[in-house]
């Protein structure tokens, strides 16, 4: 990932430095394996662990000799270690020490991306919380359709965030599993005992039937949930770009002292970060493809995969953590104007408030089609016209006024009709 995108957090754990050092771990909690088994010598292990290192550069410069990455990995470890390092990748093939290493790096980038949906599920709650009671147009179609809050409209928000945790929390799960079985996954050349200590050692579970990689179900897993979360995110990001357009304004992105939105025309205060997260979905949503074609490798391994991973896994979790803190700040900085949503919930005399009236009149022993008609009569020609008033036309047709006061018809055009149930939607969010 470019580096304009790439936060420290996250960044550094998808560097070459990182990746190695996660290969070393899984070494040493083979070797300790091992002599818990009474394999190798205690005292070689000891001394592994106290020589073992790596020089990312020397790793690359072997490597373009040898044209094999564990290959150049193992050998500048030993010129560490010296005559113990006979006893390191004893049994093992190269997946084995690649696939539970790139384990504990999904794992560090889940356990990351957590804290930070944790923060955004914050985030979203406290707005939510201010705006509780902000009433809003409800739109269907891009059309008014009825009244809402602001707060409810974000709590819709908060339960599909919390949903994400969910899904990721039952996803770390399924990725935290390592393999240390050999080159077919026969355990031919390693006791499959080395394996449940390693793993054990290093907070995986052994793969229930690995070949000589672990499947790739539960790395397209991984990516998919990844672009599920981005698919969210994006939704309220055009959220906020419909919401923010100069005839709506009802909210609008924070535009800081100083920022410029258009290098031509100096009034634009454009929805940039939003617009970034919609663009950024869309890369991400683009390596699920990739990811489910990594599913069907030939026979017990090739390296298809390998190339593919390389690129995919460090995008996906870097853009998403950065989508994440992104869509935080965005939310607690947003700018909300409850003036211009109050103006646009009355546009054309309230014509939102069509179905009150219609239920009122049909309550009052009038047939639905007919009040149907009547009500849509009195919409319409309000509709699209800057004198256009509903309310007052309901208020002189006297087909409805020899059904509804003066008092009943007002109540049909008070939000808080709209509203009365929305306690408990908030109480099932602790909003």
């Amino acid at each position: 990932m470019i580096e304009r995108y790439t936060l420290p957090e996250m960044g550094n754990l998808w560097t070459e430095a990182y990746k190695l050092k996660t290969w070393l771990q899984v070494e040493i909690a083979v070797c300790e394996a091992q002599a818990e088994l009474g394999y190798i010598p205690t005292e070689a292990v000891e001394e592994i662990k106290a020589k073992a290192n790596f020089d990312p550069k020397r790793v690359l410069e072997i490597e373009a000799e040898v044209r094999h990455d564990v290959i150049a990995f193992l050998t500048n470890v030993n010129e560490y270690v010296g005559d113990a390092g006979r006893y390191i990748h004893l049994g093992l093939t190269s997946s084995d020490v690649l696939d539970t290493a790139l384990a504990l790096q999904l794992v560090a980038s889940l356990d990351l991306l957590l804290q930070y949906v944790e923060d955004l599920i914050v985030t979203i709650r406290q707005k939510a919380t201010e705006h509780r009671y902000t009433v809003m147009a409800g739109r269907s179609h891009g059309i008014h359709a009825e009244p809402i809050t602001f707060g409810f409209k974000l709590a819709g928000w908060l339960a599909e965030v919390l949903r994400h945790q969910e899904r990721l929390k039952i996803l770390k799960g399924t990725i935290a599993v390592g393999k240390i079985s050999g080159a077919v996954g026969t355990y031919a050349n390693i006791d499959p005992r080395v394996e449940a200590i390693a793993c054990s050692k290093l907070g995986l579970t052994p793969d229930t039937a690995s070949t000589q990689v672990i499947s790739r179900d539960r790395h397209a897993d991984y990516v998919q949930q990844l672009a599920l979360l981005a698919a969210s995110i994006e939704r309220f990001a055009v959220e906020i770009r419909n919401l923010q357009r100069t005839d709506v304004l009802e909210v609008e992105e924070f535009f800081s002292k100083g920022q410029k939105g258009s290098s031509a025309m100096p009034h634009k205060r454009n929805p940039i970060r939003s617009e970034r997260l919609t663009g950024m979905a869309r890369i991400i949503r683009s390596h699920t493809v990739a990811a489910l074609e990594n599913v069907a490798l030939w026979h017990e391994r090739d390296i298809s995969h390998s190339s593919v991973e390389r690129v995919m896994f460090p995008d996906a979790c870097i853009l998403t953590h950065f989508m994440l803190k992104e869509t935080i700040d965005l939310v607690k900085n947003l700018l909300v104007y409850p003036e211009n949503m109050e103006r646009n919930l009355n546009c054309y005399g309230g014509v939102v408030f069509s179905q009150k009236v219609l239920l009122a009149l049909i309550e009052k022993g009038m047939k639905r089609e007919e009040a149907y008609k009547i009500v849509q009569e009195s919409a319409h020609a309000a509709w699209n016209k800057p004198e256009g008033n509903f309310h007052d036309l309901i208020s002189k047709e006297p087909r409805v006024t020899e059904k509804l006061s003066s008092a009943e018809i007002a109540e049909c055009f008070d939000p808080q009709q709209h509203l009365k149930h929305l306690e408990e939607v908030y109480q099932r969010l602790g909003i």
